[in-house]
C-alpha cells in the first residue's frame, strides 16, 4: 500500500518567549521552536518516525523552501517538490510569561491554475488502485476549488483513497467528492452544518447521514473521548486512556496517519490505531510526532464499543 500526502499550503511555525510583552515597544525574545510543516507535513512525519513508508509532496516558496526541504529531508522524510515565485507563510507565536500569548501571521506565495498540472506531472506515475492520498489544510492563494477537485476526480478514477481534511471544502464539496475519509471534530460538523451540533447521538446521526451520502468513512474527533467511526462495515467508537497532554497541536494530523497506516485492515482497528496516533501525539510538545512507545502503551488501553 503506498500513501502520498499532499501539502500545497505548507507553514513555517516559530515559536518565541519572552518574560515580558510590552507592546509599541522593542522586546528582545528568544526563539524556542522553529517548525517546518503544514497538516500533510505533520502526517508524513507521523507515519515516517512509526515506520510507516509515505511519499511527502509539497509545494515550496522559491525565497525560502530550500532551507524548508533541507529540514524536511534532515528529519528521514521522502519529499517530492514543486518550487513557485514567492515564500512559504510564516506564523510567529510569541509565548510570555506575563500574558496570553500573540501571534502572527504573514501571507504566502499565490498560485495559478497551472499548479495542478504541475502536481499531476510529479505524481501521476505514483498513483494506483488502493493508493491513499491525503489532502489536509488550506488550498493556496490563486487555486481554486474546482482544480482541486478536477485533481482528486482524476485521482480517484485511478483508484486512489482520498482523505481530506481541509477547511477549504465546504459540506457539498464533500458530499460531491464522497472521500474515502474524513476527519472533521465537533466544532467544524458545526460549521459545516450551520448550526450547533451538540452530544453522541446528534454527532452519530450527522455522520451516518454523510456516510449515506457516499463518504466512506466518516471519523469525527471526540477530543479527550476518543473518535467516532461510521462506515460500511458498522458503527465504532474508541475511548483513549487519559493521559497528561504537553499539546493537542497536531493531534488531528496524528489521527489521519495512525488510519491511514492500517487503511487495509478492519475498520475496529482503523479506528484504534488512529485514536492510539492522536492520543499519543498529545504527549509531545508542539506538532511533534507521536512516538511509537507511547502509540504502543495506548493502543493496548483503548476501549472499542
Amino acid at each position: 500500500m503506498k500513501i502520498i500526502t499532499l501539502t500545497l499550503n505548507p507553514a513555517i511555525d516559530v515559536h518565541c518567549h519572552t518574560h515580558s510583552f510590552r507592546p509599541y515597544k522593542e522586546n528582545h525574545c528568544t526563539v524556542t521552536a522553529r517548525d517546518c510543516g503544514g497538516k500533510g507535513v505533520n502526517i508524513s512525519r507521523a507515519l515516517q518516525d512509526n515506520g510507516v513508508e509515505n511519499l511527502a509532496f509539497a509545494v515550496l516558496g522559491q525565497e525560502n523552501g530550500a532551507d524548508f526541504r533541507n529540514s524536511l529531508i534532515a528529519d528521514g522524510m521522502t519529499l517530492r517538490e514543486v518550487f513557485v515565485p514567492g515564500r512559504i507563510r510564516e506564523n510567529i507565536t510569541l509565548h510570555c510569561d506575563d500574558s496570553d500569548e500573540t501571534r502572527i501571521s504573514f501571507e504566502g506565495f499565490s498560485v495559478s491554475s497551472e499548479l495542478i498540472g504541475q502536481v499531476q506531472e510529479a505524481l501521476d506515475g505514483e498513483i494506483s488502485e488502493g493508493t491513499v492520498v491525503t489532502f489536509t489544510g488550506s488550498n493556496p492563494k490563486g487555486l481554486s476549488m474546482g482544480d482541486v477537485k478536477a485533481l482528486l476526480r482524476n485521482w480517484t478514477a485511478k483508484g486512489a483513497r482520498i482523505v481530506i481534511d481541509s477547511r477549504s471544502f465546504s459540506l457539498s464539496d464533500l458530499i460531491d467528492m464522497k472521500p474515502w475519509l474524513i476527519k472533521p471534530n465537533q466544532e467544524e460538523i458545526s460549521a459545516y452544518l450551520g448550526r450547533e451540533i451538540d452530544g453522541f447521538d446528534e454527532l452519530f446521526s450527522v455522520a451516518k447521514d454523510l456516510h449515506e451520502q457516499g463518504i466512506e468513512n466518516v471519523m469525527i474527533s471526540l477530543g479527550a473521548q476518543g473518535a467516532l467511526l461510521v462506515c460500511s462495515e458498522g458503527t465504532f467508537v474508541a475511548r483513549p486512556p487519559k493521559v497528561d497532554a504537553l499539546s493537542t497541536i497536531g493531534a488531528g494530523d496524528s489521527s489521519i496517519a495512525g488510519f491511514v497506516s492500517v487503511a487495509d485492515k478492519p475498520a475496529s482497528t482503523r479506528l484504534r490505531t488512529a485514536v492510539a496516533f492522536g492520543t499519543a501525539a498529545c504527549l509531545t510538545p508542539g506538532t511533534r510526532p507521536p512516538r511509537p512507545e507511547d502509540v504502543a502503551s495506548i493502543l493496548d488501553r483503548i476501549t472499542m464499543e
